[in-house]
């Protein structure tokens, strides 16, 4: 399964720590262990249901525990009925530099 995240935290701070919620929601990415890249608008993972399911939750209230008023997250997420979807890799290579 492969999901993309993007979390919108508000209020949107106009200082130096403008992007102190999002890299919460990062960290929390990152603390799975799964595979993953960000992007400039948003972060892509790739894992089973059971794991990016839960970990949607976690990164979206990542960025509440870190202060934030509210967020909104969008997400977009595919998967197959085998959990052998396609990778990141097989979607995107081809187009990259």
């Amino acid at each position: 399964m492969i999901a993309e995240i993007q979390v919108l935290p508000r209020p949107i701070i106009k200082t130096e720590q403008c992007f102190k919620h999002v890299d919460a929601a990062i960290a929390a990415i990152s603390a799975s262990g799964l595979k993953y890249e960000v992007g400039a608008m948003g972060t892509t993972i790739e894992g089973t249901p059971d794991q990016i399911w839960p970990l949607l939750r976690t990164v979206h209230e990542a960025t509440l525990h870190s202060g934030a008023e509210g967020c909104m997250s969008i997400m977009k997420v595919s998967g197959a009925a085998d959990d052998n979807g396609p990778s990141v890799h097989d979607l995107v290579d081809k187009h990259r530099p």
